[in-house]
């Protein structure tokens, strides 16, 4: 089972960047795709171009003829392909998360290699929710499923440990109410900070910014719709990360004797709840310009990143469960 969950998740690697390829042509070759727009600009500027001799009389330029609607069919079709490799990759996902589980004979989420892996399923979970209820976002799965893949990358190549019996400290009722929670947090994070950096893209297109990577901006949905799904994206992950502090704070009591000790992943986890506070306070106050809160949120998500992977691999301290050799 073991070996089956690590060629299972190279199955959903590839299948992930498979989906990334497509959501990538979707993204130049759609209809809001720099090179569609750059082939409609030069088939109009081919119909209205008028020959003839310098001093002819000229003729009214014949009314441009409708672009062909094909590129725009096939890059659609080639979106919706990308949609099902990314269900592919994900049903890839769960299988190894469960296959790793029926190998170690418990939850799967007792070490840092594990807990990555269900951070980004958590995120794929999220990304496919809001797909199926905002099919217009389907532009920002190249940029999901690329943070997936380098989370995942990261997971297999360097934190990888055979699967094995939980650490005497971590063998706790616990573990499946404050580790799950803190991983569905992240995982929908994850997606908020997407949605955080391609507002801030499109927001500085906007502002006349054409400079790599404002350039992509111009093949994003609008500012206010980015803006809009980065604070929903938040408003529901930051109550989870709230409940899965709270639990971590009782099961502190029930093996430390006591609540806080401020340990270097508890003092972190506590700012990155203090900034994602910050930035939906910030989100909600109208003198607070929207480019500053976004910057925010993007802030807490380098804490959170901080907090699992610095405090795990550098910092000990109490929460020394990486499992990482």
């Amino acid at each position: 089972m073991s070996a089956l969950s690590d060629q299972l998740l190279i199955v959903t690697v590839l299948a992930y960047l498979a989906a990334m390829i497509g959501y990538a042509a979707e993204f130049s070759f759609g209809t809001r795709g720099v090179v569609a727009r750059a082939a409609t600009r030069a088939r109009e500027r081919e119909l209205v171009t008028v020959g003839g001799p310098a001093d002819a009389p000229v003729s009214p330029a014949p009314p441009a003829a409708p672009v062909q609607e094909t590129p725009r069919g096939r890059a659609a079709l080639v979106g919706r392909l990308a949609v099902a490799l990314t269900a592919v990759g994900y049903l890839a996902h769960l299988a190894t998360i469960v296959t790793r589980g029926l190998a170690a004979n418990r939850v799967p989420w007792g070490n840092m290699y594990e807990f990555v892996l269900v951070v980004c399923f958590a995120g794929a979970t999220a990304w496919l929710v809001l797909l199926s209820r905002r099919p217009a976002v389907r532009p920002l799965g190249l940029f999901v499923t690329l943070a997936e893949i380098v989370m995942l990358l990261i997971a297999g190549m360097r934190l990888h440990t055979e699967a094995g019996p939980l650490m005497p400290a971590l063998n706790s009722y616990w573990l499946k109410i404050h580790v799950s929670a803190a991983a569905i947090a992240s995982g929908v994070l994850l997606v908020g900070f997407v949605a955080a950096v391609l507002t801030l893209l499109r927001l500085g297109h906007d502002k006349g910014k054409r400079s790599f990577p404002f350039t992509l901006g111009q093949r994003l949905p609008d500012a206010q719709t980015l803006e809009r799904l980065t604070f929903r994206v938040h408003a529901f992950a930051f109550p989870i990360w709230t409940f899965a502090i709270i639990c971590g704070a009782i099961w502190a009591r029930e093996a430390w004797t006591q609540y806080w000790s401020w340990d270097p992943k508890e003092t972190w986890s506590f700012i990155s709840w203090v900034i994602y506070a910050g930035y939906l306070h910030a989100r909600a106050t109208p003198s607070v310009k929207k480019t500053v809160a976004t910057w925010i949120a993007i802030l807490g998500w380098a804490t959170m990143m901080i907090n699992l992977f610095a405090i795990n691999l550098v910092v000990t301290g109490m929460h020394s469960y990486a499992g990482v050799k």
